[in-house]
C-alpha cells in the first residue's frame, strides 16, 4: 500500500504541473537556470568519467583477446559498442542521479522546510510547474547531449589508450570502428538517455517537494532518491533492451 501511496502521489504531482500555466517569462527564465546548473554544472565529471571509461575498455579488452586469430581491429569494435549501447548512457546516468538528483532533492526540500514552498502558493503560484517543471526540461535537455558528449569521449579515451600503451595503431582502431557500425546503437542509446533523464529529475523532485521534518530529514530524502532513482535507471535498463533489442 505505501508503494500506491508514493506512485499515487508522484502522478498527481506530474499532473498538477500542467494545471494552471504561469508566465512563460519565468518559466524561460528558471529553464535556461536549470540548464546552466545541470548541464554545465555536471560536464566536469561527464568528461573525467567518459575518458577513463574508454580507456579501461580498451586495455581490458586487449587483456580478453589473447587469441591470434582474432584482429587487434576488434578492441576498436568492443569499445565502440560498449560505450555507446552501455557506459555513456547508464554509467554516465547512474553517475548524474547522485549529482543532478540529491541537488534537486536537497534543494526542494530546504524550501519546503524552510516555508518557501508554502509562501510561493500563497501567492497564487503553482508551485508544481514554477519549481520542478522547469527542472525535468533542463535534464530531457542536457542530459542527452551530455551522454552524446560521453560517447564521443569515451571512444577518444580508447584510442587515446590504445595508442599510448601500444596495443594498436591510431589506423586499426579506427578501422575498427568503421568496421560493422549500427546507426540504431545511437538511437537506442539516446532513448535509454531521456528514459533516465525524466527518472533523474522526477523521482528526486517528489523526495524533495513532499518532505516533512527539518535539515535531518532533507539528507535522508536526498539520500533515498539517489537510491530509488538508480535502482530505476537499472530497471528500465532492462525493459528497454528488452524491448529494442528484441530481435
Amino acid at each position: 500500500m505505501l508503494f500506491f501511496n508514493h506512485f499515487g502521489r508522484y502522478l498527481l504531482m506530474l499532473k498538477g504541473m500542467f494545471t494552471k500555466p504561469e508566465n512563460m517569462r519565468m518559466y524561460w527564465k528558471e529553464l535556461m537556470h536549470q540548464c546552466v546548473e545541470i548541464g554545465i554544472g555536471s560536464m566536469g565529471i561527464v568528461i573525467i568519467i567518459s575518458v577513463f571509461m574508454g580507456a579501461v575498455s580498451a586495455v581490458q579488452t586487449s587483456y580478453q583477446l589473447v587469441s591470434p586469430l582474432i584482429p587487434i581491429s576488434t578492441i576498436a569494435q568492443i569499445v565502440r559498442d560498449t560505450v555507446i549501447l552501455e557506459f555513456a548512457p547508464t554509467v554516465v546516468c547512474i553517475v548524474l542521479a547522485g549529482v543532478v538528483g540529491s541537488k534537486i532533492s536537497s534543494e526542494l526540500g530546504n524550501m519546503r522546510v524552510s516555508e518557501q514552498i508554502d509562501a510561493l502558493e500563497i501567492m497564487g503560484i503553482n508551485t508544481k510547474a514554477f519549481l520542478i517543471l522547469p527542472k525535468i526540461l533542463a535534464c530531457l535537455l542536457t542530459i542527452p547531449m551530455l551522454v552524446v558528449l560521453s560517447m564521443v569521449l569515451g571512444i577518444l579515451g580508447g584510442r587515446l589508450a590504445g595508442t599510448a600503451t601500444g596495443i594498436l595503431s591510431a589506423e586499426n582502431y579506427d578501422m575498427g570502428l568503421l568496421l560493422n557500425f549500427i546507426p540504431y546503437n545511437v538511437f537506442f542509446a539516446l532513448v535509454k538517455a531521456y528514459t533516465f533523464a525524466f527518472i533523474i529529475s522526477t523521482v528526486p523532485s517528489y523526495f524533495g517537494y513532499y518532505i516533512k521534518g527539518g535539515a535531518l530529514e532533507i539528507g535522508r530524502s536526498s539520500t533515498k532518491s539517489v537510491v530509488i532513482s538508480c535502482v530505476m535507471i537499472l530497471f528500465a535498463d532492462y525493459i528497454l533492451a528488452a524491448l529494442l533489442l528484441d530481435k
